[in-house]
């Protein structure tokens, strides 16, 4: 029994299976503010998962976040943030974030993936597929408001760190990806840095950003069996995540970020994609 937010065209070749369990009793909230009553249920497992690696956005950030309008160009982009939290009858099951990103002149949106978390009882249930695949949606719903295609092409794309055999946790995150149609840009070929998502006091009371190297993993919605991607892409896909960043962070912790991504490689040369798990 699939839910009406469940469409299984969207699920990446290795979650199709998620499609033919049942879903009764899941529940689907999209919370659009921080006084959503739901807002603290979502939000509070992520800041206990994530903040002490500083991988989690302040509620304040959040909370601008979610007036994005994707009919206004900022930038030169249109921006499109959702906080959604799944429970199965009243009960906590699981909670993603992420933000559609369209450049027009592109014809294409971008989803930076921020977090996804299930937690236990529900791990290996298949509702982490639907939580991999609810990102188109957003994407479809930020193109439409540029009156771009929804058949465009989308890339779902996630900040990660490299495979450590001594990791375990990280090791079956890889993998999961890895299994759901995600690869890895070649980081001999890409060295992507995120901003330092620590707080402007904290940043200048250690004399500056320090800025978090990580692996960018994509999935081509719809082109998951291709090995490479041009350079040219890896720009406009990193561009797009940097002109959302920069709505956020101060342009002096900016800076060094900007300046990395001139080292990227340009125009059409191929760049290999490789298996989120290889080391």
């Amino acid at each position: 029994m699939l839910q009406p937010w469940m469409n299984p065209a969207d699920l990446a070749p290795g979650d199709a299976k998620c499609a033919g369990l049942d879903w009764a009793g899941y529940e689907l909230h999209r919370i659009r503010s921080t006084s959503d009553p739901l807002f603290s249920t979502a939000y509070d497992p992520l800041w206990q998962e994530f903040h002490a690696s500083n991988e989690i956005e302040q509620p304040e950030v959040l909370a601008d976040r979610m007036r994005w309008n994707p009919a206004a160009l900022a930038n030169g982009i249109a921006l499109f943030y959702e906080l959604l939290l799944v429970t199965k009858n009243g009960e906590f099951v699981g909670v993603r974030d992420h933000t559609a990103i369209v450049r027009p002149e592109s014809g294409a949106a971008v989803v930076h993936l921020s977090h996804n978390l299930v937690v236990r009882p529900f791990r290996r249930s298949g509702i982490a597929g639907w939580l991999r695949a609810l990102p188109i949606q957003t994407a479809r719903t930020c193109l439409a408001a540029q009156n771009l295609s929804a058949a465009s092409q989308i890339y779902l794309i996630g900040e990660m760190e490299s495979a450590d055999p001594a990791n375990e946790a990280r090791t079956v995150r890889l993998l999961a990806y890895e299994n759901a149609g995600y690869r890895k840009v070649d980081p001999a070929a890409v060295n992507y840095l995120q901003p330092d998502f620590r707080t402007p006091a904290e940043i200048d009371a250690s004399r500056g950003p320090r800025p978090v190297p990580l692996n960018l993993l994509v999935r081509k919605v719809g082109r998951e069996s291709e090995t490479a991607i041009r350079a040219s892409t890896v720009r406009g896909i990193t561009t797009c995540l940097y002109k959302m960043y920069a709505r956020e962070f101060r342009p002096q912790d900016m800076e060094c970020i900007w300046k990395n991504l001139e080292h990227f490689p340009h125009g059409e040369q191929s760049i290999p994609l490789l298996a989120p798990t290889s080391l």
